[in-house]
């Protein structure tokens, strides 16, 4: 387990900045955080080592990329050996459709979160999970409206 990070107020400024805005120039980004641009160059680098920024990427309007059907599918398996672990491990990380996935404590063993253009395409990704799974019970709902999505956390 990562230990986690000792970070300063200019730090959490610094990264509120990053999470909302990443392709802001160095200079801009240490005017907004009222820091030189070698400070700012410096903690940047520091958390690009230490893991704390995983990467840099671009968000999308799922609507507008033509993916606008968004379905959450809860996963429950009986088989909980490394084998199976694996096969699933492997079918998410093959699987594009799934945006996220998670491993849950309590009744429900995991969770995906999948983006599709549509009812049928997702019918066709659930096709495609089950020929790779032995799945105990796989419940799916269909999100009907997204009233918050916020990929930056709460510095």
């Amino acid at each position: 387990m990562q230990q986690s990070a000792n970070l300063s107020d200019l730090d959490r400024k610094i990264l509120r900045v990053l999470q909302t805005e990443a392709n802001l120039p160095l200079d801009q980004i240490a005017s907004k955080v009222n820091a030189s641009r070698t400070a700012v160059w410096n903690r940047i680098k520091k958390f690009e080592a230490s893991g704390l920024i995983i990467r840099y990427q671009t968000l999308l309007d799922p609507e507008l990329a033509g993916l606008g059907q968004t379905f959450f599918v809860m996963v429950s398996t009986n088989q909980h050996d490394k084998e199976w672990l694996d096969r699933f491990s492997a079918a998410v990380s093959d699987m594009p459709e799934i945006v996220e996935a998670h491993r849950l404590a309590g009744e429900i063993d995991y969770i995906l979160k999948v983006q599709v253009a549509s009812a049928r395409d997702y019918d066709e990704f659930y096709r495609r999970l089950i020929e790779r799974l032995s799945i105990y019970k796989v419940t799916s709902q269909l999100s009907m409206e997204t009233l918050k999505t916020s990929a930056p956390l709460p510095l």
